[in-house]
């Protein structure tokens, strides 16, 4: 046999090798979700900030700005609140009583659309924990995901049960 077919034999061999020994790589779909903060007034921005943190933070699931949205963000004069009706899907408020007391308004809008995300509030008081919501202190500018929320996430669309309640108004006070 000559040189050059030995190493293209060798070559293939090795490759069939590798196919069959090596465990198999779960390729996951990535979700994406459009969301409409037309409705948000002057936190239409940070509504869109928020997504990117949610888009850097996770790899099941992308949101993108557009219509038909899954999701719509409104800004009002109440508290924040979210009202998840499915995974991904839902209304959220940004309520300006909660931006005017101080909280952080990039936070506010990561943390709602986290109950979009499957997640629930986790009063923990802890600021390092994103869906602690207002029990984190007023000073509280942490508006990233800890690294079990993150999972929690990426498991949610991997077909996890999210631990959000659907149908339920979300309202962090």
């Amino acid at each position: 046999m000559s040189r050059p077919l030995r190493l293209v034999l060798s070559l293939v061999l090795s490759l069939a090798f590798l196919l069959v020994t090596a465990p198999a790589q779960a390729t996951s779909l990535v979700t994406v979700l459009r969301y409409d903060p037309s409705r948000a007034a002057e936190f239409v921005s940070v509504v869109n900030q928020a997504a990117q943190v949610w888009n850097s933070s996770v790899t099941n699931v992308r949101l993108v700005q557009g219509t038909p949205a899954n999701f719509v963000v409104y800004a009002d004069n109440g508290w924040p609140r979210a009202l998840p009706t499915g995974l991904g899907r839902g209304t959220i408020w940004i309520g300006r009583e909660a931006t005017s007391q101080g909280y952080n308004h990039l936070r506010i809008a990561t943390h709602e659309i986290g109950h979009i995300l499957g997640l629930p509030d986790r009063r923990t008081g802890l600021c390092s924990d994103l869906m602690s919501g207002s029990s984190a202190p007023v000073s509280c500018a942490n508006a990233n995901p800890s690294s079990a929320e993150r999972a929690e996430v990426n498991r949610n669309f991997a077909g996890g049960t999210p631990a959000v309640e659907f149908g339920r108004l979300h309202v962090n006070r």
